[in-house]
C-alpha cells in the first residue's frame, strides 16, 4: 500500500463501502419494485366490461371464459 505526501494511506475502504451500499440500495429498490408489481397484478380485479354472450353476435369478440 502506498502512502500519500502527508503520511496517510489511500482510503479505498470507504469507497468500497458507498459502492456496496448504492449496489444494495440499487437492488432493494427493484426487489420492491418487481414485489409491488406481483401485489397489484394478484390483488386487482377488472369489472366486468361489456361484451358478446353468444358467438357471431353483432361481429364483436367475445371472452373465451367470461367470469361475469
Amino acid at each position: 500500500m502506498s502512502v500519500r505526501a502527508g503520511g496517510e494511506a489511500p482510503r479505498r475502504g470507504g469507497r468500497r463501502a458507498f459502492w456496496l451500499l448504492l449496489a444494495a440500495a440499487l437492488a432493494a429498490l427493484l426487489l420492491l419494485a418487481n414485489a409491488h408489481l406481483v401485489y397489484v397484478a394478484v390483488d386487482s380485479q377488472p369489472d366486468c366490461v361489456p361484451h358478446a354472450k353468444a358467438a357471431g353476435e353483432s361481429g364483436g369478440f367475445r371472452a373465451a371464459r367470461p367470469a361475469c
